[in-house]
């Protein structure tokens, strides 16, 4: 190869792997269900098709604890040492560096963190005033014109031999004698090391970064029961870590923290990272996840090693898939539609507040985390797809999507679907009076529930109380329950094709 060091082959392909059998990533996630689109991590002619202010950074949305062993020259008494292949998103206040093989007497007095990398740019900026080699394609051939660099700035212009100028908008490649001092391929570490003995030394070096994160994807399925409100589940769980670090991570041990860590606040700036490559689908193989409480958190560790390339995301299978997890079918008909919120400061005394009427019945899937369900796992927070078999020709069809946050064991889930084809309601104020005198409200209202379907449904239907804080149910055709000081609950049972018609009376004083 020539000693010319051409442009083109300086500035491709920067990003670095870390080829060490004793890496370990702990990767921590504040990335709330869904925040990432798909558009950022699968393959896509156009990376960022939302713009860049569109949704969050990469690198705001989790980081990991990067540990590495490796052997390192070292000389006696001071010597510098460059530790390369280092994340380019890291932290350098958070380094830490120990060496195993003389721990009391190798210590680290000085740190510098160099990521001045090189760059097309950044070489023609540092040869202005010195000599290089422009070529350019002229039809098939290819043309050559060696001269002083005197600008760079919105094209070239080139002092040749025989005082000439000659101007460049555009170019084939271009040859520089040698890379400039200052200028890295890499990021790169740099220590200024005490040691009383020179030679190898095995060290240790732990460090945070960020831009990688990762989520939990739930995968449900879900079979109707022998009634309109009950059914089963086949529950799956994916994992996907998405590594826009600056580094890649071959063979690491892999750990992830499910919960809500805090950190102090960190600055703002830096410019956005979005994927550009494709998604690496992980193989199959032993050795899947054990998660175990850590301190307030829980921490899923992967028990074989796993490959994450930069600028990529990996999936790996949470846990084994449960199937056959009984599920109840919730519809819900609140039919207030208005915007209430909280208290309100004094009595609510105006006859039309809160009249208006949905028709719309929610939707819920409900099912319990519980071990004798064939579950009983700690859920990290994630999104949560449910598809239906249509018996007909067998595809999977999707019915609904929703979020859920960090589930312990024993806890319910409860995930919404949409809202009802065949069931409607209707809700409107039957009587209102005031007695200021007596400082009291007393209002009726009547609500109408219509099963459309062939089964009979059990519709749950919410009501607010809000009118005051101090009330008292003084007529109900239906059974409530309290659910707290402002909501009670009527579970209703419509027959396929009829309608129910649910009155209660409410008295307030203050």
């Amino acid at each position: 190869m020539s000693s010319f060091i051409r442009a083109a082959l300086l500035v491709a392909g920067l990003a670095v792997s870390v080829h060490a059998q004793d890496t370990a990533l702990t990767i921590y996630s504040s990335a709330a269900p869904g925040a990432i689109p798909p558009e950022v991590y699968r393959p896509s002619a156009n990376p960022n098709p939302y713009g860049y202010n569109a949704y969050q950074p990469v690198q705001e949305l989790g980081y990991a604890v990067v540990r590495q062993e490796r052997e390192i020259a070292i000389g006696a008494g001071r010597s510098r040492v460059r530790f390369t292949d280092v994340a380019s998103q890291i932290d350098p206040t958070t380094v830490r560096f120990e060496s195993l093989t003389d721990p009391e007497g190798t210590r680290v007095l000085e740190q510098s963190y160099e990521f001045d990398l090189v760059s097309n740019q950044k070489l023609l900026e540092r040869f202005i005033d010195k000599s290089v080699t422009i070529n350019q394609l002229a039809g098939d051939s290819l043309e050559s014109y060696t001269g002083t660099l005197l600008s760079a700035s919105g094209g070239i212009i080139l002092r040749l031999a025989d005082g000439g100028l000659k101007t460049f908008n555009g170019y084939y490649s271009i040859d520089f004698p040698a890379l400039p001092e200052g200028l890295i391929t890499r990021p790169t570490l740099v220590w200024d090391v005490l040691s009383p003995r020179a030679g190898e030394q095995r060290a240790r070096v732990s460090y945070q970064t960020s831009g990688i994160t990762w989520w939990a994807d739930y995968n449900l399925v879900f079979t109707p029961g022998e009634d309109a409100n009950s059914g089963l589940l086949d529950v799956g769980a994916w994992v996907s870590i998405l590594n826009q670090s600056g580094a890649g991570y071959d063979e690491a041990k892999l750990k992830l923290v499910a919960g809500d860590v805090h950190r102090a606040p960190q600055p703002q700036g830096g410019g956005q990272m979005f994927m550009r490559r494709e998604m690496a689908a992980d193989e199959a193989g032993v050795g899947g996840f054990e998660q175990k409480a850590f301190f307030e958190y829980h921490l899923y560790t992967l028990g074989r090693p796993a490959t994450l390339p930069d600028n990529s995301t990996k999936q790996i299978e949470l846990f084994e898939g449960a199937s056959g997890v009984p599920a109840e079918k919730v519809l819900v008909y609140y039919g207030l539609q208005w915007p209430y919120q909280g208290w309100w400061p004094s009595p609510a005394t105006d006859r039309d507040l809160g009249l208006q009427s949905g028709t719309e019945v929610d939707v819920y899937l409900r099912f319990k985390n519980e071990e004798g369900a064939g579950l009983g796992i700690p859920l990290p927070r994630g999104r949560v797809r449910v598809s239906q078999v249509d018996t007909a020709d067998g595809s999977m069809e999707f019915i609904g999507e929703d979020a859920i946050d960090h589930t312990p064991k024993d806890e319910t889930v409860l995930i919404k679907m949409g809202e009802a084809f065949d069931v409607v309601g209707e809700r409107r104020q039957v009587e209102f009076a005031v007695d200021n005198a007596r400082d009291t409200i007393d209002e009726t209202i009547e609500i109408k529930l219509r099963n459309h379907k062939d089964q009979a449904v059990t519709v749950i239907v919410k009501e607010s109380l809000y009118r005051w804080s101090n009330w008292k149910l003084t007529v109900q055709s239906h059974d409530s329950e309290k659910q707290d000081a402002r909501t009670i609950h009527f579970p209703v049972t419509i027959e396929p094709g009829g309608e129910v018609v649910l009155t209660y009376s409410v008295h307030y004083w203050w």
